[in-house]
């Protein structure tokens, strides 16, 4: 939902974007939806209703003739709700103000206070969830005396997570003209909140999807969670993730740009994360390259991203759907042992077709969330289409095991292209959900510019095909191998078991995802390439035929399936028994009840999410500490993609499932727990509470 100019009520009028997109109206529509969940409380000043926002005005002093004096709006908000800044963000509506006046005197502009981020049914809203002052500046004229009324009509937008409610209130005051006896000094502390002006220029850039921005901030001004509030519509996107280079005295925003160009300035707050922050008027104009990235970003940073990313990759060889690859490549290496210069090409080959894997899938990611999409790390396999492929890839794969046809692309190439072609193949298969060390690596590589952004993805398909080129590269590792021999053929039908697991994975995958019809699909298709490769493996051994008719019909067999895949379902959406659907209303709630939680972020096509299930999180040990103690257990299901899971995923610097989070009674950030989890680990958590 977002706030639309011109969408709201009483004097609030400003100007519709000409064209806006079909993003933009949904959003609108959400708010309208929201407004009518509570009719009658919308009535204004209904006799006896009290406003969940009470809106109060008080002057700081008197006033000297001619002089100007502070007058604040001070909103009390009751627990639970939240009022708006001059941009709400995705949704709500500013304050609108209608002054009374005498003549001659002029009341400012609206000084707003920095405000905070809520996330909302997935969409980011600029609030204040606790009393807030908004600030303005009263002129008197030059022949002022004795006292002045001054009154005002106002309208606003109360919300919480589940309704929001357009409320209206009339508030006045008399302020004395003469020198000043008393002062409150609470305005001090509402100045404070105010954001401070900089001196020095600002300038933006724009390049393609990126919006820079170059903030003048001494070096010695800490920054521990900085955020940059667009005062406008438009210019940048508020759901995507926001980074901050630093040089010097000189702080460069690299925003993605939203919906529409900027104008002559960008308007906005840079909050700094601890309530303080600076307005910015940036102006048009060359922003500087380069900088230590700020929040942990730095060289560092990096590097441990990059790190993790390969010892990830590594560990993903371990997956039922690329070890017997890996398996494959080591007995070729066996096989030809004799030959170490063709062996160490086939794993370069390899790790090249693993890297341009990795790569091109992260480089995809980063257009996509560049146009505005909410993806993460495996957005592929939230499309039904993307599984009947990977289930084709698997029925040949696991046909090729038994030997029911040669695919040369596995076994032994003989010309580097092959390898390269493996090597992607592995990459495709590999990448469904993050293991131990990949989940923070890629949450990082979202953050990154584009150069470190490709290092990690890259670090990710070197991991994968690392164990294959050490054996090339080192003779010593081939000579721990078996001699070839008959065992080989044996293991091979071995590794077909895994191999026929995943695509009995991949059917329950269709089913969960889009529903029977694109089961009965699959099953169709995986038995038609079964004759198809059948009887192209009879022409293989009988030197009859044409590989081209067998490649040209496989290949017409994925289109097809993938065109009469249907559109994903909700039957994904259903969570275990004795758990409820993650939400941020929820976690809210219980944590309002001081309740306990464990919250798990998974997929179904996630299989280390589903071992984790299976070993820790669905047994009977864990299941009884947690009722003894009364933990709530809260599941983000991400199997068919979720923009409000996506969007808290990357608050948490994660771009992909698992992700577990542990919410001790009235704590208001859990702990993040390991991606590999034990009942003990988590009993203990649940036995270590304070009785209830």
């Amino acid at each position: 939902m977002s706030r639309r100019r011109g969408a709201g009520f009483g004097p609030i009028s400003t100007s519709v974007a000409a064209a806006a997109s079909a993003r933009r109206v949904t959003r609108l529509l959400l708010v309208l939806l929201m407004l009518l969940a509570a009719p009658a409380a919308a009535q204004p000043l209904q006799p006896g209703r009290v406003n969940a926002i009470q809106p109060e005005l008080l002057v700081e002093q008197a006033v000297a003739p001619g002089q100007t004096v502070d007058l604040a709006i001070l909103m009390r908000t009751k627990p639970g709700w939240h009022g708006y800044w001059a941009n709400p963000g995705d949704a709500g509506l500013p304050m609108s103000v209608e002054w009374q006046l005498p003549p001659g005197w002029k009341a400012g502009p609206l000084r707003y206070p920095v405000p905070t981020r809520l996330l909302v049914a997935g969409l980011i809203n600029y609030v204040y969830e606790k009393d807030y002052a908004v600030l303005v500046r009263l002129t008197a004229p030059a022949g002022a005396s004795g006292t002045a009324p001054i009154a005002a009509r106002m309208n606003w937008l109360a919300c919480t997570d589940k309704v929001c409610v357009p409320e209206r209130g009339n508030v006045s005051l008399v302020v004395p003209v003469g020198t000043a006896a008393t002062r409150d000094v609470r305005f001090d502390e509402w100045r404070r909140d105010l954001p401070h002006p900089i001196e020095a220029a600002q300038r933006f850039e724009r390049a393609g999807f990126q919006l820079r921005i170059a903030i003048p901030l001494p070096a010695g001004v800490a920054l521990p969670d900085p955020y940059f509030y667009p005062a406008d519509d438009g210019p940048v996107d508020y759901g995507a993730a926001q980074a901050f280079r630093r040089s010097g005295d000189m702080l460069v925003a690299e925003l993605a740009s939203g919906s529409s160009a900027p104008g002559g300035t960008i308007n906005g707050v840079l909050a700094f994360g601890d309530g303080r922050g600076v307005e910015i008027a940036a102006s048009p104009g060359a922003v500087p390259q380069g900088g230590e990235l700020v929040g942990g970003l730095g060289g560092n940073a990096i590097l441990w991203a990059v790190l993790g990313a390969i010892a990830g990759g590594m560990l993903l060889n371990l997956m039922p759907c690329v070890f017997p690859i890996l398996a494959l490549k080591a007995m070729h290496l066996a096989r030809s042992g004799g030959e170490p210069a063709r062996a160490r090409r086939d794993a370069l080959a390899y790790a090249a077709g693993a890297v341009v894997g990795t790569g091109s899938l992260g480089g995809v990611l980063l257009a996509l969330r560049a146009g505005g999409s909410a993806a993460g790390w495996a957005f592929q396999l939230q499309d039904p289409r993307t599984i009947i492929v990977l289930l084709l890839l698997a029925t040949a794969v696991t046909l090729n095991l038994l030997r029911a046809f040669e695919l040369p692309v596995l076994g032994g190439e003989r010309h580097p292209s092959g390898s390269f072609g493996t090597g992607a193949l592995a990459a495709f298969v590999a990448t469904p959900c993050a293991g131990p060390f990949l989940g923070a690596a890629l949450g990082t590589a979202l953050l990154l510019p584009l150069a470190g952004s490709v290092a990690v993805f890259a670090a990710l398909g070197l991991g994968l095909a690392l164990p294959f080129v050490l054996f090339a590269f080192v003779p010593r590792l081939v000579n721990v191998l078996p001699k070839p021999g008959p065992w080989m053929a044996r293991l091979q039908r071995i590794l077909a078991i895994p191999m026929l697991a995943t695509v009995v994975a991949c059917l329950w995958l269709l089913y969960r995802q889009a529903g029977p019809s694109a089961l009965g699909i699959g099953l169709v298709a995986a038995l038609f390439l079964l004759l198809l490769l059948v009887w192209a493996g009879w022409c293989q051994r009988n030197r009859a035929g044409h590989p081209l008719v067998t490649i040209v019909a496989a290949l017409g067999l994925v289109v097809g399936a993938a065109l009469l895949m249907p559109k994903p379902v909700s039957l994904a959406a259903k969570v275990p028994s004795g758990t409820e659907r993650w939400s941020e209303a929820a976690v809210e709630r219980h944590r309002a009840r001081g309740e306990p939680m464990f919250v798990y972020f998974t997929a179904d096509w996630c299989l280390s999410c589903k071992v984790n299930e299976a070993a820790a999180i669905d047994r009977d040990e864990t299941r009884d500490a947690f009722r003894k103690a009364g933990v709530k257990v809260l599941v983000g299901d991400w199997t068919n993609g979720d923009p409000a899971i996506t969007r808290f995923l990357e608050s948490r610097g994660r771009a992909a499932v698992p992700l577990y989070l542990w919410y001790a009674p009235g704590a208001r950030e859990p702990d993040e727990l390991p991606q590999v989890l034990t009942p003990g680990l988590l009993s203990a958590r649940a036995r270590a509470l304070p009785a209830r």
